[in-house]
């Protein structure tokens, strides 16, 4: 089998954290085993029943939210749609973007609540340049709040036939791309951000993709979370005719071996 030993090297030599190495070398000791990914439909079933939140009868606490960390996934780029930055750059209405439409819901929850809800990017390599200069030059407040940008990791991309680190000496840059958006455990505990988070006092956490902007922080969700003392909670929408390609929430039959 493979070694994973030249990935180590590489990302050691880049300087990558750890936690980051170790969730790498989990993905890439499945890819060269064989391991699929594919979950065999004879061990899930539908999700019963969600909680609706018509009925969550918690009373809003907005107390919550000064211990409330707002992070927005913003990595990809959107070559898909012809450009060459930051996927949130992308014009979305009377000349503001996905990452205006951001900045302004966060910065009118403040003035609602009166209180300062704490704002964090999770950039990639390919989007923090482009996206911190935006902030510098339409949001400098925002841009200049400490801790504003985390940087997600970096992996190696891999020759199809050795499973070894690619090279490419014309663009070194190529030799590597951003993990998705499972890094952002990783990237919290490699950079030491979950440790000064904690230490501020921040104990909750809300994540929602940059170019989705029906996804805000709900303050009534918030206090239903707080409440029921929950370690993670999703927000889900209704299935319309328009999302038969989308995620399902199956429950998972684990069997010990």
């Amino acid at each position: 089998m493979a070694s994973f030993e030249p990935c180590r090297a590489k990302m050691e030599a880049e300087g990558i954290a750890q936690s980051a190495i170790s969730a790498f070398e989990s993905t890439f000791n499945s890819l060269v085993s064989g391991n699929t990914g594919m979950i065999p439909e004879s061990t899930i079933t539908p999700v019963p029943e969600l909680v609706h939140t018509d009925s969550i009868t918690a009373k809003p606490n907005a107390g919550l939210l000064a211990e409330t960390v707002v992070l927005k996934l913003n990595g990809g780029l959107g070559t898909g749609m012809g450009l060459d930055k930051a996927k949130s750059l992308l014009e979305v209405k009377n000349g503001d973007t996905f990452l205006d439409l951001t900045a302004k819901q966060v910065m009118c929850m403040r003035k609602d609540f009166g209180e300062n809800v704490k704002f964090m990017l999770m950039n990639s390599f390919s989007t923090s340049d482009d996206t911190m200069e935006f902030f510098r030059t339409k949001y400098p407040s925002l841009a200049a709040e400490e801790g504003l940008e985390m940087l997600q990791n970096k992996v190696p991309k891999l020759d199809a036939t050795t499973y070894e680190p690619a090279a490419c000496e014309s663009d070194p840059s190529n030799e590597w791309c951003p993990p998705g958006h499972g890094d952002l455990y990783a990237a919290l505990i490699g950079s030491g951000r979950l440790a000064a988070l904690l230490k501020s006092g921040y104990k909750y956490m809300f994540v929602s993709n940059s170019d989705n902007l029906g996804a805000t922080l709900d303050l009534k969700i918030l206090t239903h979370f707080a409440d029921t003392n929950a370690s993670f909670m999703m927000e889900c929408c209704e299935r319309t005719e328009n999302d038969k390609r989308e995620v399902i929430l199956p429950s998972v039959t684990v069997t010990s071996t």
